[in-house]
């Protein structure tokens, strides 16, 4: 299946994080397309190893894998992927250009207030990367803006909102489209550190050639941990509560746990006994 053409690049990555509607339309609900036949069309971006398209545009990653397998015990295998850069997840979303966003979206108080969030289905804190050796010591928020650093991240991502929190300035924020970039950017020394979840940093540093290293996630505070969500449209949110209802009956099963597992996703992953209510006010 072809992969929906990469149509809205510019001037939406703040968008992405505020939920700003880039030519919003009005859209059928999930309810009304499944009824009448059509596929569930997935939104996410190339954000390994939460979701990206494999070679034939199929979705791939632990959070794609994880909402197929919740449709699938809905009943719902029609499915169609659309592929996006980051900052054109929740606008496409809101526009009715995709119904689902999946991707590792963050729940955050910021997106609450734009779109509906599924019950949480992981947590993960951040990490960086950083040139091997580590040689300006940057293992958190703090230090970054002790020394001057520069943090590289992508555009819309939650550790904008985590490194703001903690003081850095915005000129010390570089903000680029997504991981390569962010790789891009450190190997060449143009950013001290690349902000990201640890599940990517993970990812990034496994194949860069001994070029990078990850920070100890340990080290940041705990208010750097997140909540992992699948987005809809706030007018879906009777479809969301029959999502949540699947969830809670495949969430952390044995047949879950080996879908995701070839992505890193282990029990150590699972959300624990937080709410979506609790992420949104506190997060």
């Amino acid at each position: 299946m072809s992969l929906n053409k990469r149509a809205f690049l510019a001037g939406i990555a703040t968008a992405a994080v505020l939920g700003t509607t880039v030519g919003v339309a009005q859209a059928d609900s999930i309810t009304d397309r499944v009824n009448a036949g059509q596929p569930i069309r997935i939104g996410f971006a190339n954000e390994r190893p939460f979701a990206y398209p494999a070679d034939d545009g199929s979705p791939k990653g632990f959070v794609n894998a994880y909402v197929l397998g919740v449709l699938h015990e809905m009943g719902y295998d029609k499915i169609e992927p659309v592929q996006t850069d980051w900052g054109g997840l929740i606008p496409g979303l809101k526009a009715g250009r995709f119904d689902i966003i999946t991707g590792g979206m963050n729940i955050l108080h910021t997106r609450c207030e734009n779109i509906a969030f599924s019950e949480p289905m992981g947590k993960v804190g951040d990490a960086f990367i950083v040139a091997k050796g580590n040689p300006k010591g940057v293992e958190t928020y703090q230090d970054i803006k002790n020394k001057n650093a520069i943090l590289v991240t992508g555009a819309g991502y939650s550790t904008i909102e985590n490194a703001k929190g903690a003081g850095v300035p915005e000129s010390s924020i570089m903000q680029v489209p997504g991981p390569t970039e962010i790789l891009a950017a450190v190997k060449a020394g143009r950013g001290d550190a690349g902000g990201m979840t640890f599940f990517a940093a993970q990812q990034l540093a496994m194949n860069s050639n001994g070029a990078v290293e990850v920070t100890d996630p340990n080290k940041l505070p705990e208010t750097s941990v997140n909540w992992i969500g699948i987005g809809f449209r706030k007018e879906d949110q009777a479809f969301v509560d029959k999502f949540n209802a699947a969830q809670k009956k495949y969430l952390g099963t044995p047949a879950m746990l080996q879908a995701v597992a070839q992505y890193g996703y282990t029990k150590a992953s699972l959300p624990g006994d937080k709410t979506t209510a609790w992420v949104c006010q506190h997060r």
